[in-house]
This record gives C-alpha cells, structure tokens and sequence, in this order.
C-alpha cells in the first residue's frame, strides 16, 4: 500500500479549517503588530462568512489600539477600530474590560473625550468591574487639552468605582490643575501623590517646579494662621504635613539639593520628620489587631491583657522578649539569654531618662526562670515593678506585644521580620508604614548591644509647619545623593514665625497621647541628659 494513502498520512496532509486558519493569522498579525495586514484578514474573513468571536474582537481592537501612536495608521487605526466594535455589537457579543479599554483608547485618540467616558460610565449595564486602565483614556484626554472640569468629574466617577489614582494619573491631574490656576486642586493632588508614592518620577518633579515657578503659585495662601491648629495638625497625622493649606504669601524658591543623614536639608537648612500613622489610622489599627486577636486566642485571656495594658500605659518601647532572649542562643539546648534583655531593657531606661520599657513574653519561661537562683533576682524586680507581662498557656504571645505596641503608640524592640502567619493577616501599606517608624532592630557584637532606630527621616514627600516643601526624586541613587526639591518662600516667614526655633521639648510634651516615643524624642531626651552630665 502507498505509504500516502495511509490514514496517518491524510491525516497530516489535512489543511485546517478557515475558522482555524483565520485564528492563527490573526495571532501572528497581533504578534508583529502587523495591522494592515490584519485589516485585509478581517476584510476576507467578513466575505466569508466566517464567525468571531469576543477574542477575535478583542484582539483587532487592541491591535488598533497600539498603533495610534504611530501618526502613518492612526487615522486607518481609529476609523478600523470603530469597525470592528460596530460589527461586535451587531452580533451582539458582549463586551467585556478589555473590550471597552481597547474602544476607549480609540474614541480618546480621535478626539472624543467625552465618548470615550461615556464608554466607561455604561460599563456596568455589561456587568464589567472598570480598571484603572479603563479610566486613563478619558482622564488623560482632559488633562492634556486642560478641560480639568471634566477630568475632576471622571476621577470622581473613579472615586465611586473604588479605582485608586497612580503616580501618572495623580502628575497629570496636577498639571492640568497647575496649568489652569487651580491652587486648591494642585495642593490636593500634592498631598495624594504624598500618599500614593515615596519618591516622584522625573516627570512629575518637573510639574512639581513648574507650579510652584508660577504665577499663579505666588498668589494662593494665607497669612493669618492659626498656629496651634497647624501644629496640632501635624502631630495628629503623625509629623511630616498638616493638609491645611498653602501658607504665607508671595513668589515660591524651589531648588535641586540633597538632605544630610539626620534628615536636615542641605538648602534650606530644615529637618524632615520621620512620618508615623496618623493617630486616625493608628486607633484603627489597634481595633483590628484586637479583632483578629480576640477572634484566634482565648477570648477572657486578651481582654484580661486589654484591660492590664489600660492600667500599664505609661510607657515608650515594648519589647519582644523571647526573641531578644533566644537571639544567637543554642535552640538544642533550650537557651535563653536573660542578660541580653536586662541590657535592652537598661538601653531604653537611659535612653527614655528612667522610664521601664514593658516586657513580654510566654509564662511557660516565667516558671524555668524563677527556678534559677542566678536569674531569679532579675525577673522578680520586673514582676514587682509590673513591666513583665506573661502570656498564658494556648496563647501566641506576638499577638499580645505587637497590640501593645500600636494601641501605647510606642517603640517596638524585635528582631522578628513579622512575615508569619500572623503578620500575614496584616499585610497592608498601614502595617509596612507603621513598621517603618516603630521597629528598633538590634545586635549583640562582642556581648555589646547595639540598636538599628527606625529611620531619623522619611523619603516622602513632607509639608512643613511653616509652609515648606520638600519633595524626593525617584532614582539609582543611593540616599545621600538622592536628589530633593526644596520649596520655600520668604512670604510664609511672617505668617510661621511663632513656628519657628520651638524647644524641641516643647514639641515633645505637645505630642501627649497622639504620638509615640519617636526616635528623634529618644535622641532629644539622650541629648538632654549628656549636657545635664556635661561639666560646666
């Protein structure tokens, strides 16, 4: 039998169907971005009859809508494009996100702002979540030909969808807000990119200077202040800005300069702040740690320990005791380093001028400890004066430092990296943001303690109590050499001049309850007391 008569062979020499081969062309044609030859394919497989479906939609839409930027297929971009959704709803197949964001994209490009919004505001009748690829079309389209009423109106519509703003949304609101005069809006948007990002891309650093350059900058703010209202602004979102408004009066200097590591400006001479939570943010926090620790441990054991930790409030620093206790210990023979936590514990007493840190961790060490005579001494002076909290059996007790810490608004001394099941329930931007601030690391070297403190400034963006400020650029940099904007103006000196060379003490005592034992109010309180021993 002839070797190509066979079923085997009939089989392989059997041409696909045009349904198959108009797939596999169209991918290859989206695959070389090859758009006119996708235009002929359409064109052929219309006269054929053949049938599509939303992938092949989906796909000669976003073929359309990568090639408007090359001005050559615009124009055939657009005008296919709109072909091809006209023919989707036809059939009547459904659109979905990507669908609506490829049509956007085209209504944007040939001009059509407002359809390509609409096209976003009908996207719920489909039963499609809009994203924030969806929205840019229309967003950018305003923002770039400065109709900054309409693009308020989509962010708004953005707000409602629960669809969060980025960096190039936030830079291009503020652009066209700056470019139109609109102060209030520009010191908005400001403040949105303080929270979306830590340092601003080049592009947005050059909007950045371009508001504050302009006229229009020089006439927003105020001269007559409140300052106690600006001051208890700050210390309520946790240092770093007030979101009261732009201060003083008159024209804005911005220049590129670096910040020294204490966090001082090399420009202007002014010290940055290490930003915390705001205390909003900080009680809200607190009430979910209680939540999800109320709902995993024994329900009396953690409010026995809230209702212990209302009567032990009057402290600046936790401290994680096992994990200082079994740090570098040998696990196999069951160490536990009581000296190490006796030498963190008397760091913070100096540190704080006297003030006991609180001690944690499980009862299970309590009873092995008190049966050494060498270690009884030590952890019965910590029972006595109440800084030891045991934590009861059935009990995980990083539940229990980890609550104290945020709920007392206090340091926290660990080691721990906080990624374990637990702190995996946590793991949002306010818990990375908070930990930040209040984690102080340590080492031993030698038998000598050795403390890493949080950061003594934060690479965000901060607005001053006297109207300043300073803005950190993205780069490859290492942090000494980041580059900063510094923006100030002599107006705002009138109108901030009681804020001005405040007794740092001040400004700790004014922090009351809201504000924790920062790392610049330890290093205030060392400070203090090495002159107080400094001879005369």
């Amino acid at each position: 039998m002839d070797s190509t008569s066979s079923p085997k062979a009939r089989k392989k020499s059997r041409k696909p169907s045009p349904e198959v081969k108009f797939h596999l062309d169209l991918t290859n044609c989206s695959r070389k971005k090859d758009l006119l030859s996708a235009i002929t394919l359409y064109d052929s497989a219309v006269s054929e009859k053949l049938k599509f479906n939303q992938q092949h939609f989906n796909t000669l839409l976003y073929l359309c809508s990568t090639e408007i930027s090359d001005p050559l297929l615009k124009e055939s971009a657009v005008s296919f494009g709109f072909r091809v959704y006209n023919h989707l709803q036809s059939v009547g197949v459904i659109p979905n996100e990507a669908t609506i964001t490829a049509v956007a994209r085209l209504a944007a490009a040939k001009g059509d702002g407002d359809c390509a919004f609409e096209l976003v505001k009908n996207i719920d009748k489909y039963k499609v979540t809009p994203r924030l690829r969806t929205y840019d079309p229309a967003l950018l389209y305003f923002c770039e030909n400065l109709e900054v009423e309409k693009a308020y109106e989509v962010e708004q519509h953005m707000d409602s969808a629960e669809v969060v703003l980025e960096e190039p949304q936030i830079s291009a609101l503020l652009k066209a807000s700056s470019e139109r005069g609109k102060g209030d809006r520009v010191y908005e948007y400001l403040h949105k990119l303080r929270r979306s990002v830590k340092c601003v891309s080049e592009s947005t650093a050059k909007a950045i200077e371009d508001w504050f350059c302009s006229e229009n900058a020089s006439d927003v703010g105020e001269l007559s202040l409140d300052v106690g209202l600006i001051r208890e602004a700050v210390l309520s979102n946790g240092g770093g800005w007030h979101g009261k408004g732009w201060i003083g009066k008159g024209n804005w200097r911005v220049k590129r300069t670096n910040v020294d590591s204490s966090g001082k400006c090399c420009c202007c001479a002014e010290q940055l702040a290490s930003v915390d939570i705001s205390c909003a943010e900080t009680e809200s926090f607190a009430q979910s740690l209680a939540a999800l620790a109320i709902e995993r441990e024994t329900q009396t054991n953690f409010r026995s320990f809230q209702e212990w930790l209302e009567l032990h409030n009057d402290c600046d620093a936790i401290i994680d005791g096992a994990n200082i206790g079994l740090y570098q210990q040998n696990f196999a023979d069951s160490g536990f380093n009581l000296p190490q936590i006796e030498a963190v514990v008397n760091e913070l007493c100096k540190m704080s001028g006297g003030k006991w840190p609180l001690i944690f961790w499980h009862n299970k060490r309590t009873r092995a400890l008190l049966d050494n005579s060498s270690q009884r001494r030590l952890v019965e002076e910590w029972i006595n004066n109440d800084v030891l909290y045991t934590t009861p059996v059935g009990s995980n007790d990083d539940w229990y430092w980890l609550y104290a810490a945020v709920k007392l608004k206090c340091l926290l001394v660990t080691n721990d990296e906080m990624r374990d099941h637990i702190f995996e329930l946590l793991k949002n931007d306010l818990f990375l943001r908070w930990k930040e601030k209040h984690q102080i690391r340590y080492t031993f070297v030698k038998g000598q303690l050795r403390f890493e403190m949080p950061p003594l400034y934060s690479v965000v963006i901060q607005e001053s109590e006297t109207g300043s400020w300073h803005v950190p650029i993205a780069s490859n940099d290492s942090e000494s050499e980041r580059t900063w904007l510094c923006v100030t103006r002599p107006g705002a000196s009138a109108a901030s001049s009681k804020l001005v060379n405040v007794d740092t003490s001040e400004n700790v005592e004014a922090r009351g309850s809201c504000a924790p034992m920062s790392v610049s109010s330890y290093n205030d309180a060392a400070i203090a007391r090495k002159r107080k021993e400094r001879p005369s």
